[in-house]
């Protein structure tokens, strides 16, 4: 391992996990660990190591009462492991830059402190996000840190697709469509570029990140028009636990007959529905795989979830004007040739056809090779596009 502070951190807090990963100095970064807390604020909470060959060489128990917590453990492990002294810069995925960060930034006292005003505006990440830099700040108070955020990928969307139907001093107090996942899609392009060519990538292309959370995004030279999740990521395609797109009055129903305040309609709509409050039982797309020819509830969340991507993959390729590449990613985009199968299946009239041979065993492009929409399957890696973009800053 080099001596010099060259060693990029990542870092991605989620509402009850760290992940995070260190990349060796190279062009561009190389993976050399990855790990993850689970169980973030409950009892039992792990940290878990796993080496470049998705070997796990560490495992054990640490107290991580919050994301702050979890983030010093973590911070603990590495110096024992690595040393923290080899780390140059550290990268966090930000979930929400509102309507102002549409590039990565150098964090500052400023960028922390308009980071707390758009709090309202995503309760759900930004708070533990907050806590993971203020811990990286507290241990490493003169290392430069890097926030990456995943609504910057959509920030230029057209007016059109940006505005929402309610009243227009909504949209000038920041209530709009921003988009998520970009830090997925940025890195979906980018190797869309590498294995399809300069040409795939400037043409129309609909990316599908579908995984727990799930969303798409239509992309023409290079640039997003639009995006299925809105204000926040509840908006768009059925995911495991949130309800995708919803009647509000289904809302407003509930909120007069059951007398569910907003924090209980939040919990419904982001922990309680999606395949989850179909199924009863599961939101993982491999137990409703597993269950479907015995369980009718595990088959409805699957048919939900099938038939709603492909309208919003006929949603995207409308906005496009039509498609010249579907991008199947994420944990069920990347692992379910079954999911990918049902999907696609009554797609032939936008031209999308897939090899059921290509498509069983999972290959890097499951159509046939003559086929007018060229559809792919690609693992994304935000964490290396996060530390791409350290890289950069920091050298700056």
């Amino acid at each position: 391992m080099p001596s010099q502070r060259s060693w990029i951190l990542t870092l991605n807090g989620g509402s009850s996990s760290l992940k995070f990963a260190l990349f060796a100095p190279d062009n561009p970064p190389r993976r050399d660990v990855s790990g993850r807390i689970e169980r973030v604020g409950q009892e039992g909470a792990t940290l878990s190591i796993v080496d470049p060959a998705g070997t796990t060489t560490e495992s054990h128990p640490v107290e991580a009462a919050d994301l702050g917590a979890a983030a010093a453990a973590m911070l603990d492990t590495l110096d024992a492991r690595v040393g923290l002294a080899r780390i140059g810069g550290v990268g966090h995925r930000v979930v929400h830059g509102g309507p102002n960060y549409t590039t990565p930034q150098l964090i500052t006292p400023t960028v922390i402190d308009e980071l707390r005003r758009l709090c309202p505006l995503d309760p759900e990440h930004l708070p533990g996000e907050i806590a993971v830099i203020e811990a990286c700040r507290r241990r490493l108070p003169d290392l430069k840190q890097v926030a990456c955020f995943d609504t910057a990928f959509h920030h230029d969307l057209p007016r059109v697709a940006q505005l929402l139907p309610i009243p227009l001093r909504y949209s000038r107090a920041g209530v709009r469509r921003y988009g998520f996942h970009g830090l997925s899609y940025a890195f979906l392009m980018n190797e869309l570029e590498r294995t399809a060519g300069a040409q795939a990538a400037e043409g129309r292309v609909v990316l599908a990140h579908l995984g727990n959370g799930a969303s798409m995004a239509a992309v023409h030279k290079r640039r997003c028009v639009d995006t299925t999740m809105a204000f926040t990521p509840t908006a768009g395609l059925v995911m495991g636990t949130r309800t995708g797109d919803l009647d509000p009055g289904v809302l407003v129903h509930l909120a007069r007959s059951e007398q569910m305040d907003a924090d209980a309609l939040d919990k419904l709509v982001n922990r309680q529905a999606g395949l989850l409050g179909l199924s009863e039982t599961s939101a993982d797309v491999r137990d409703l795989l597993a269950r479907r020819q015995s369980d009718t509830r595990a088959a409805d969340a699957l048919a939900v979830f099938c038939y709603q991507a492909r309208k919003w993959i006929g949603a995207m390729a409308t906005a496009l004007g039509g498609i010249d590449t579907l991008v199947f990613a994420g944990g069920i985009g990347e692992n379910s040739p079954e999911v990918r199968s049902e999907i696609c299946a009554s797609l032939g009239f936008l031209g999308i056809h897939i090899d059921a041979e290509r498509n069983q065993r999972g290959a890097g492009l499951i159509s046939p090779d003559a086929g007018a929409c060229a559809v792919h399957v690609m693992h994304t890696d935000e964490e290396s596009m996060i530390a791409r973009e350290v890289q950069r800053i920091v050298a700056d």
